[in-house]
C-alpha cells in the first residue's frame, strides 16, 4: 500500500488534467466488476432449472445459526432478503429460461441460447470501455511526465550534467517512464476492476452460503505473506537492474561518441567485454525478478485448488444441491483470476516505485542558475560587461582567483593561457551557465543574477570548439540562431559564412537533413554552419572558444575569414590556444592558475617576454 499511495500520489496531478475521462474509466471498471457476480447467478440458476427433482435432498430441521442448502432454517433477517431476491429474478427470469419437466417455447430457446453469450457480451464491452479510458488517460499522463522530466532536464545548470551521466538521463527519460506507462495503462485498470470483482463475488457468495463463504476468507491472509515477501524480493531486483541499465547505456553512448577512437586503438574487446559483464549483471537481476513473480502464481493456484478441495467435502458433507456446488465452483474460479492479477500487480508496484524514486528525484532537482523573481530587463548591450573580484571553483577546486576584467562595449578581446588556467570558465560565467562563488558579473552595471536570462541569451552568440549541429535540416540549424529567421536571412547567414556554395552541392541544398552530429558533414563545414548560426542570431556580444582549434589548415583559413567578418561591428571575447589568431585583437588578456597575469597588445606581450613571450615561442612565434 505504501507504494500505491506513493505513485498515486505522484500521479494525481497528471490525472487531474484528464479527469473526466479517468472517472468514466473507473465507473467502468467498478461496472466490469460487478458483472461478474452475475456469472455465479446465472450458472447456479441455469443448472437448478435443469435438475431432475430427484436430485434435491430431504431436508432436516437444523439450528438457526446453521444456513446450508436443503435445511429448514429460522427465517432470519438474513434469510428473508435472500429469498426474496431469489424469488424477484427468478420471477423475471422464469419465463425466459428452460427448465427440467417443462415444455420449451421460443422464449426459452432464446433465452438459454443467449443468457451466457450476453452476459460475456455485456461484461466484455464494460471492460473494454473502461480499459480503452485507462489507457487514454494513461498514455497522455505518460506523455505529459516525459515532456516535463525533458523540460526539467534541459532547464538544469550545467552543474548537474558535470555529475550526471548521459545514460542516466536516457533511463529517467525512456525506461523510467515506460515502466510506469506499463504500470498505470495495465495495472491500474486491474487496480479498478479486481478488487470490486472480489467484492462482488464474495457478496453473490456470502448469499449462497455464509459458512462456506467464511471458511474460505481464512485463506487470504496466508496469499497475502508469500505476495509480500517476494513483492520486496522484486523490488531489490528492479533497482539493482536500473543501476546496471544505466551504467550500460551510458557505455553505449560512449561506444557511439567515440567510435573512432575505439576502433583506432583497437578496443573493441575491451568495449564488449565490459558490455557483455554489465549484461550478465542486468540478466541476474532481472532474473531474480522474474523469479519472485512467477513464484506467486504457484502459491495462489495451490491455494485456489484447496480452496476446490474444501468445496467438495463441504458440499459432500452437507449433501448440497447440483447448482448449489455449480454455482460456488463457478464464483470461485471467478474469484481465482482477480486475486492472481492483483498479486502480480503487487509485483509490479514494487518494481514501478523504484521508477517513481528516480522520476521524482529528477523532477525535484533544483538548477544552481536561478532566474530572479523580479528580473532587470536589458533591451540591448551599451557599454560593458566587467568581472569584479571573481572566485570561482568547481568541487571546492578553484579555478578563478578574484579576477578583475572588462569587456567594452566593441571591443576585442583575447584571452589567453595554458590549459587549466580558467580561460573556458571566463565564457560559462558570461553565458552564466555557473554563478560566480565570489564576486560579480556585470553587464551595463547590473550582477548577471538581475538579469532576465532571455535577455542575457539574446545579447550573446557563441561560436566554441565543440561543435553543436542537429539531426536537423541545414536550414533548420542555422535557424536555431534565432527563432522566426526568414529564409533570406538563412541564406545570407551562410553566405556570411562561407557556407553557400558547399551548402548547395549538398543532395537537397538547404532541406538536406545532415544526420546525428552532423556526420555527413567535415569538422569545417559543422564550424561554418555554427557561424552561420551566430550570424542569423546577430547577437552585439560575440564569444569565441577555440573556434578554429580542431581543423586543419584549409578549413582554418575558409573559418577564420568568415570569423573575422563575424567580428565586425561587435564586441568580441576570443578565447586561443592557437595564439596566431589573436594577433588581431585589440588587448589580449593572460591567465595562469585562475589569475591574470598580463594585459596588452599582441605584439607589446611579445616584447615583455613574459608568459605570453614564452607560450608563442614554443608555438614558434618571435617577437
Amino acid at each position: 500500500m505504501t507504494d500505491l499511495r506513493k505513485i498515486l500520489r505522484f500521479v494525481w496531478p497528471y490525472f487531474r488534467r484528464y479527469r473526466f475521462r479517468l472517472f468514466a474509466g473507473i465507473l467502468l471498471g467498478m461496472l466490469f466488476g460487478v458483472s461478474n457476480a452475475v456469472f455465479v447467478w446465472a450458472t447456479k440458476t441455469l443448472i437448478g432449472r435443469m435438475s431432475p427433482p430427484a436430485a434435491i435432498v430431504e431436508t432436516v430441521a437444523t439450528p438457526a445459526s446453521v444456513s446450508g442448502p436443503g435445511h429448514i432454517v429460522d427465517r432470519s433477517e438474513f434469510d428473508r432478503i435472500k429469498s426474496d431476491l431469489d424469488r424477484r429474478v427468478s420471477g423475471w427470469a422464469d419465463p425466459w429460461l428452460p427448465a427440467v419437466g417443462r415444455s420449451i417455447d421460443w422464449r426459452q430457446v432464446v433465452g438459454g441460447l443467449l443468457l451466457f453469450p450476453l452476459l460475456a457480451g455485456l461484461r466484455g464491452s464494460i471492460g473494454y470501455l473502461g480499459a480503452y479510458c485507462m489507457a487514454w488517460v494513461s498514455e497522455r499522463v505518460v506523455n505529459d511526465l516525459r515532456v516535463n522530466v525533458f523540460k526539467k532536464l534541459s532547464g538544469l545548470s550545467l552543474e548537474y550534467f558535470s555529475d550526471a551521466t548521459t545514460g542516466d538521463a536516457l533511463t529517467r527519460v525512456s525506461g523510467d517512464t515506460v515502466t510506469l506507462q506499463r504500470c498505470m495503462s495495465h495495472g491500474f485498470s486491474d487496480l479498478i476492476t479486481e478488487p470490486f470483482t472480489i467484492v462482488a463475488i464474495a457478496i453473490a457468495l456470502l448469499l449462497l452460503d455464509p459458512q462456506l463463504t467464511l471458511a474460505v476468507v481464512v485463506f487470504f491472509p496466508v496469499v497475502v505473506v508469500p505476495v509480500v515477501v517476494l513483492g520486496r524480493k522484486a523490488r531489490r531486483a528492479s533497482r539493482a537492474s536500473r543501476k546496471v541499465t544505466v551504467t550500460q547505456a551510458s557505455q553505449l553512448v560512449e561506444l557511439l561518441g567515440g567510435i573512432r577512437v575505439i576502433k583506432a586503438f583497437g578496443l573493441e574487446d575491451r568495449q564488449i567485454e565490459r558490455f557483455s559483464r554489465l549484461s550478465r549483471d542486468l540478466l541476474r537481476n532481472s532474473l531474480r525478478g522474474r523469479k519472485a513473480k512467477e513464484q506467486v502464481n504457484p502459491i495462489i493456484e495451490t491455494l485456489a485448488m484447496l480452496g476446490i478441495g474444501l468445496l467438495v467435502v463441504y458440499v459432500s458433507y452437507q449433501q448440497a444441491s447440483v447448482e448449489h456446488m455449480a454455482g460456488y465452483l463457478t464464483g470461485l474460479v471467478l474469484l481465482y483470476t482477480p486475486v492472481k492479477k492483483l498479486a502480480a500487480l503487487h509485483m509490479m508496484l514494487e518494481q514501478t516505485s523504484v521508477s517513481v524514486e528516480r522520476i521524482i528525484h529528477i523532477l525535484a532537482e533544483q538548477s544552481s542558475v536561478q532566474e530572479s523573481p523580479h528580473p532587470v530587463r536589458i533591451p540591448r548591450f551599451q557599454h560593458s560587461i566587467r568581472f569584479e573580484r571573481v572566485t570561482f571553483a568547481y568541487r571546492d577546486q578553484p579555478v578563478l582567483r578574484e579576477v578583475d576584467l572588462e569587456l567594452r562595449r566593441g571591443e576585442r578581446v583575447g584571452v589567453a593561457g595554458e590549459s587549466g588556467s580558467g580561460k573556458s570558465t571566463l565564457v560559462n560565467l558570461m553565458f552564466r551557465f555557473y554563478d560566480p562563488t565570489h564576486g560579480a558579473v556585470r553587464i551595463d552595471g547590473h550582477d548577471l543574477r538581475e538579469v532576465a536570462l532571455a535577455d542575457l541569451s539574446r545579447l550573446m552568440a557563441l561560436v566554441s570548439q565543440e561543435i553543436v549541429v542537429f539531426d536537423l535540416t541545414i536550414a533548420e540549424n542555422i535557424a536555431c540562431g534565432r527563432t522566426g529567421a526568414t529564409r533570406e536571412e538563412i541564406e545570407a547567414a551562410a553566405k556570411a559564412a562561407n557556407a553557400h556554395e558547399f551548402i548547395l552541392r549538398l543532395p537537397e541544398g538547404y532541406e538536406t537533413r545532415i544526420g546525428e552530429r552532423g556526420v555527413t558533414l567535415s569538422g569545417g563545414q559543422r564550424q561554418r554552419l555554427s557561424i552561420a548560426r551566430a550570424f542569423v542570431r546577430n547577437a552585439p556580444i560575440l564569444v569565441l572558444d577555440e573556434a578554429t582549434a580542431s581543423l586543419d589548415s584549409a578549413a582554418e583559413a575558409e573559418v577564420q575569414s568568415a570569423i573575422e567578418r563575424l567580428e565586425e561591428n561587435r564586441t568580441v571575447l576570443c578565447i586561443a590556444h592557437r595564439l596566431s589568431t589573436l594577433a588581431s585583437m585589440d588587448r589580449i588578456v593572460v591567465l595562469a592558475e585562475g589569475r591574470v597575469v598580463e594585459q596588452g597588445a599582441f605584439a607589446d606581450l611579445l616584447r615583455q617576454g613574459g608568459l605570453f613571450a614564452a607560450m608563442a615561442a614554443r608555438q614558434g612565434i618571435a617577437p
